[in-house]
């Protein structure tokens, strides 16, 4: 299974997502959840990816059918659902998603998704993908199942949370073990895995475990990054000059 890469993005910047898609990444996950705009400003920076290659994955807050349909027919491509901790609640997430007889997801033949009523006769829409967000120990516990539920399309490993909860629970396997089981469970359903990673000197050593669905970074710690990088070089050399 050939290796996506991605990027989160967080300043809520419809520039920013042109720019991911013109740099050419395979995908970026445009992120309700932690990011720095509203649900509102989602249309918008939907609208900076058309005529690109690059997936639009949304990540929302919660698993909630309304937020998961509306990313949907607004034009996103793909949902990235939170804290997926069972079987339950991945096929929850499933249903949200597609129309009947899978799901329940209200049909409406004027949003964007539909070309406002221009194009794409119903029933010819992509089924869109779901990417279910492993964070907890239970998570972990429950990865097999949760891969095995139809519709579900890969395992994404949320790596900061699932530490935070790792530590809590004195008992709980450890991280790596953890990512291995993940992954087993994702490869074993034929489905695929992710995680974000901050340092690229990691991604191929991810890719050779199998992960499929890599996203290098976010926007906002590349640009805050940067901002250190430049004011340390400026600050060098204002101290030289003083000299």
């Amino acid at each position: 299974m050939k290796s996506l890469i991605g990027t989160f993005l967080s300043i809520g910047s419809p520039a920013v997502t042109e720019l991911a898609a013109e740099v050419g990444y395979d995908w970026v996950l445009i992120d309700l959840e932690h990011g720095c705009e509203s649900e509102a400003a989602l249309p918008n920076q939907l609208r900076a990816l058309r005529g690109s290659q690059t997936l639009a994955i949304v990540r929302v807050s919660a698993p909630h059918p309304d937020l998961i349909g509306r990313a949907l027919d607004w034009g996103a491509q793909g949902i990235m659902v939170p804290h997926v901790d069972t079987a339950e609640q991945a096929w929850h997430c499933v249903q949200a998603a597609h129309y009947p007889p899978r799901g329940h997801r209200g049909v409406s033949r004027t949003v964007r998704a539909y070309g406002y009523g221009m194009k794409i006769p119903e029933g010819e829409l992509p089924k869109p993908i779901l990417l279910a967000q492993i964070e907890t120990a239970q998570g972990v516990t429950n990865a097999d199942r949760i891969a095995a539920v139809p519709g579900i399309d890969a395992l994404f490993i949320g790596p900061a949370d699932l530490n935070y909860d790792l530590k809590a629970r004195p008992s709980s396997p450890s991280y790596d073990d953890c990512l291995h089981a993940v992954v087993k469970a994702a490869k074993d359903h034929g489905k695929g895995s992710g995680i974000l990673v901050r340092h690229s000197d990691d991604v191929e050593e991810l890719k050779q475990l199998g992960l499929t669905w890599i996203a290098m970074d976010s926007d906002l710690s590349l640009v805050r990054e940067g901002f250190k990088r430049n004011l340390a070089a400026g600050q060098r050399m204002a101290e030289e000059l003083a000299q």
